[in-house]
């Protein structure tokens, strides 16, 4: 009853002395955000700089100028299929949440963007955490957290239509309204988008839909927010990229996927080669205050996605496919065949969390916890076969299984101000998992002559516990902290492996610190990391027996580096921001395996201390801002060193360094009739035409010679960027 009558006492106290804008910020608590207190590395990209810089490219192009991130696209100029790493680790293992709601495949752990577009415009920010941060849902951040937090509920009526048009056919259409606060307490917003390009790679096209939509209710002590984002895409396959052989024969701009002989014997490609997929977010959120100290978080979500991607193969064994070979009408017996497949899954994830914020003079603690269940079906069909003689019925599955996973964690937070300039930080986090596959593989067992059978039943229980202390004394902040995360293998590694290769669950121990200096016109700042890995999963080149490359737990890996940053701005027209990452990346008595024909008698080789594929030793990134009056001009540079495609450091598999520079303009027209603001952009991306990858493979085999001899050879792909291309945007404000 007392405490009843205190939490009654505050809710009044609020609404007589604090207006609902102002409370309405300090009820969105989320319980995964840093703040200068927290003992991490973070950037924080605001909505100012996110709608500075969109034109429709994936939401990963527009976090690449933050330190330690390097992107890629398969298209090759930002729209479609983009992916990014940060501090060389992939997306599977960067966190990525949204409203405090993860947003990682649960099974293959990542984030595929391009069933998302265009949902930077209705984004308030976006926090990255470097290192294991503050993740609390989820998949472990194995190399960060990627935090996102949607628009807040209008407060005033608007209505906005913008558009980007640029080569390539690249073009995006958005519509964005919001009615304001009505009656005092409702407020509704929604935003339906357009997005399209023909790619730079060839036949890399996309269409792209994508919607998000916004019921809030408000008052000064409680904020519900009821969400739907999703989208649909239909993109041309562009990620098995082209040798440097084939480049030099068909271009720069060849697309490997979809290649196939016809009946003719002419060189041809499938139409159809395309991924189609579907997305739905739904989020129901509550933030509420209890009383003057104690605040209420709570979220239910559900995500449903499905689609499948047509696919044309060549020289199939018709017995993978649950096909009889047959014979042809010169008697010979066909046992391979080019065909068509289809390859579908069909997703349901929800789930909720809850947690309580307790904020009294020097303690500042959260307690939570979080619970979700994903059903993951996946199957193949075969849509046609090249002159099969025989029936295929096209509802036939060559393979059919589902994955299911339930996913809890518990979790304590605080931070403690020990004296005027030094607080505490502790956050201990239990978390337990139950993940099970069923049903037949869609790889081929040559030793039962079936489907490989899928029987996974693995449990997790992990401690993640994270301490640190900070300092925070006028414009100086400094910090350092210890972090434990652990990280299960995904689908992959279970459905790609076999029994004698079962993987084992990765544990990873971060050391951060990291010292700052803030003032108004010139700011700098320098954090130290080591990120040590214990059973890291990593490509060996080794395989497994249905001849798909492995993942194996390697016992010692570690990434190390310093990264800077620094941002100047001596007048009010001109400011300099610029950061550097210098790392050092490696794998510990790294074995590479090697197999004659890639597929028999492997043969080994200790490679020693060798650096981790995709983890370039060095990233710049500096820009320049000009602004006079209404005209704003940014020029935006970016660096990075040499990386391997492999873990064995193969010169012939290295992707070479490059520097990239894009030119943005915009000036800004007000009040024109009726029209509150027109924005009008032009942008040159990778104004000094550099021809360069970002991405690409590499896979390693030998063959015997006449002399007995083994001869070595590598394959390589590689992932080709747009050379100097440009981007125009209009946007009108009403």
């Amino acid at each position: 009853m007392g405490f009843a009558l205190t939490c009654a006492v505050s809710a009044n106290a609020h609404e007589e002395n604090v207006d609902s804008g102002i409370v309405l910020k300090q009820l969105e608590v989320v319980a995964n955000r840093a703040t200068t207190r927290t003992p991490v590395a973070f950037t924080t990209i605001g909505k100012k700089e996110l709608l500075r810089d969109n034109d429709g490219r994936d939401i990963t192009f527009l976090l690449q100028a933050t330190p330690s991130v390097t992107i890629t696209s398969d298209a090759g100029a930002g729209m479609g299929y983009t992916s990014m790493r940060v501090r060389g680790t992939d997306g599977s293992r960067i966190n990525v949440m949204a409203n405090g709601i993860p947003i990682n495949n649960p099974e293959s752990h990542n984030v595929y963007w391009v069933n998302m577009p265009d949902l930077a415009s209705s984004l308030r920010d976006v926090q990255i955490q470097r290192g294991v941060g503050t993740s609390a849902n989820g998949a472990g951040a194995f190399g960060a957290s990627v935090n996102m937090i949607t628009d807040a509920p209008s407060d005033e009526a608007y209505a906005e239509l913008s558009g980007a048009y640029g080569m390539y056919n690249s073009n995006r259409q958005t519509l964005r309204v919001g009615s304001g606060v009505l009656g005092d307490h409702w407020s509704f917003d929604a935003r339906v988008s357009h997005l399209g390009s023909d790619g730079y790679i060839d036949r890399a096209s996309s269409e792209l839909w994508s919607y998000f939509g916004q019921a809030a209710y408000r008052s000064y002590t409680t904020l519900v927010r009821l969400l739907a984002f999703g989208g649909k895409e239909k993109t041309y396959m562009a990620w098995d990229y082209a040798s440097k052989e084939q480049m030099e024969q068909y271009g720069r701009r060849y697309n490997p996927c979809g290649a196939y002989t016809d009946s003719d014997g002419n060189p041809a490609f499938y139409p159809d080669q395309n991924d189609n997929y579907v997305q739905h977010h739904f989020q129901l959120l509550l933030s509420q205050v209890l009383c003057e100290n104690l605040r209420l978080n709570a979220a239910l979500h559900y995500t449903k996605d499905d689609g499948y991607y047509d696919q044309y193969k060549t020289g199939r064994t018709l017995e993978e496919y649950g096909l009889t070979p047959f014979v042809d009408a010169d008697g010979n017996k066909i046992k391979k065949s080019d065909l068509i497949r289809l390859k579908k899954n069909d997703n349901s994830f929800g789930g909720g969390y809850v947690n309580f914020n307790y904020s009294r003079g020097r303690v500042d603690a959260t307690f939570g916890g979080a619970a979700s269940f994903f059903y993951g079906h996946h199957f193949g069909q075969v849509k046609w076969v090249r002159n099969y003689i025989g029936p295929i019925d096209p509802l036939q599955r060559y393979y059919d299984n589902a994955g299911r996973k339930f996913d809890s964690n518990l979790f304590l937070r605080a931070n403690v101000q020990i004296s005027e300039p030094f607080s505490a930080y502790a956050d201990m986090q239990y978390r337990h998992i139950d993940y099970t596959i069923r049903g037949a593989s869609d790889n081929w067992d040559w030793n039962t002559e079936a489907p490989a059978r899928l029987d996974v039943n693995r449990h997790w229980n992990f401690f993640n516990p994270r301490v640190g202390l900070n300092y925070e004394n006028g414009a100086h902040r400094a910090f350092a902290s210890w972090s434990v995360a652990h990280k299960e293998p995904t689908r992959d590694n279970f459905t790609d492996g076999d029994m004698a290769h079962a993987p084992k669950a990765e544990r990873l121990f971060d050391y951060e610190l990291g010292y700052s200096f803030s003032a108004k016109s010139f700011s700098a700042g320098v954090n130290l990391y080591y990120m040590d890995y214990k059973n890291q999963l990593v490509l060996t080149g080794q395989l497994s027996d249905t001849g798909n490359s492995l993942s194996e737990n390697v016992p010692s890996s570690y990434r190390a580096g310093i990264e800077i940053q620094a941002a100047w701005k001596p007048v009010r027209w001109f400011g300099w921001q610029a950061n550097a990452t210098f790392s050092r990346n490696r794998i510990k008595n790294f074995v590479e395996y090697i197999y004659e024909d890639g597929w028999t008698n492997p043969v080994t080789f200790d490679r020693g201390n060798t650096p981790i594929a995709f983890s370039p030793d060095i990233i710049l990134n500096n820009t320049f801002d000009f602004k006079y009056r209404k005209f704003d001009v940014a020029l935006q540079t970016r660096y990075i060193s040499k990386q391997y495609m492999n873990n064995a450091r193969t010169e012939a598999a290295a992707l070479d360094g490059y520097c990239v520079s894009d030119l943005h303009t915009a000036y800004t027209f007000t009040e024109i009739g009726g029209i509150k603001e027109l924005k009008l952009g032009f942008s040159v991306y990778n104004i000094f035409n550099k021809k360069y990858f970002s991405n690409g493979y590499a896979s390693s085999g030998y063959e015997v010679g006449s002399n007995g001899e083994k001869q070595f050879y590598i394959y390589t792909g590689y992932a080709a960027q747009a050379p100097a291309h440009v981007m125009a945007t209009a946007t009108l404000r009403f």
